[in-house]
């Protein structure tokens, strides 16, 4: 006797949705806290609201926006608390993607091409993804399929957490972070695992103590 499953669903108008909100807000269109009303994304993206509302429980789950009876759904305002265990996350995550690339030696080509992006990036927001795609390959290159997917689990949130970044302090940002990031892939390549370690801690400590700055 088979098992009972409900019919599928086509679902991928609702994820098309998703995608064009995502990239409005790592685009700056909403900022964290902005509301996003299900009738005015309906109208702007020509859908119904039905879509818009799978797409906003999806980015929900993703913790890009947050629904609230009282409030409605809005982008994601990180608290302090949010900055810390997002911070402490990416570390232990962080920490083992590095310890794997420096013991496997992998072809750095990926990493290279994205810290080459960095010097032609025309703004802010295209730098913070190319600093994405930078831990992107970063992750690939663990050569741990669980390990990346745990990686993809908050990487939304980390977009937002850089974002919320260069919000508070932009200055620098464009001019510091190629050469930052050059610096973290030639130590992945010289295979010192534990100066790789100590430098990517320090990259992830000069954001998050932006973040943390604003709130005293």
């Amino acid at each position: 006797m088979s098992a009972h499953v409900a019919p599928a669903r086509r679902r991928g108008l609702a994820d098309e949705v998703a995608d064009r909100i995502r990239d409005a807000i790592f685009d700056g269109g909403y900022a964290p806290g902005s509301q996003l009303r299900e009738v005015e994304l309906a109208g702007a993206l020509g859908v119904s609201r039905g879509p818009v509302r799978e797409a906003l429980l999806k980015l929900e789950r993703e913790g890009l926006v947050r629904g609230e009876w009282h409030r409605g759904t809005t982008v994601t305002a990180l608290s302090e608390v949010d900055v810390a265990e997002l911070d402490s996350l990416r570390a232990a995550l962080e920490q083992l993607a590095v310890t794997l690339v420096v013991d496997r030696a992998p072809d750095l080509a990926e990493i290279d091409a994205v810290v080459a992006r960095m010097d032609r990036a025309a703004d802010e927001h295209e730098m913070v993804r190319c600093d994405l795609a930078f831990h992107d390959a970063v992750y690939a290159a663990a050569g741990h399929h669980r390990l990346r997917e745990a990686w993809e689990a908050i990487r939304s949130q980390v977009h937002l957490f850089l974002l919320t970044r260069i919000g508070l302090e932009s200055e620098g940002y464009l001019a510091g972070i190629p050469a930052e990031h050059r610096e973290l892939a030639e130590a992945l390549r010289a295979g010192d695992r534990d100066a790789a370690l100590e430098l990517f801690a320090v990259h992830r400590r000069r954001a998050s103590e932006v973040l943390r700055g604003s709130e005293h």
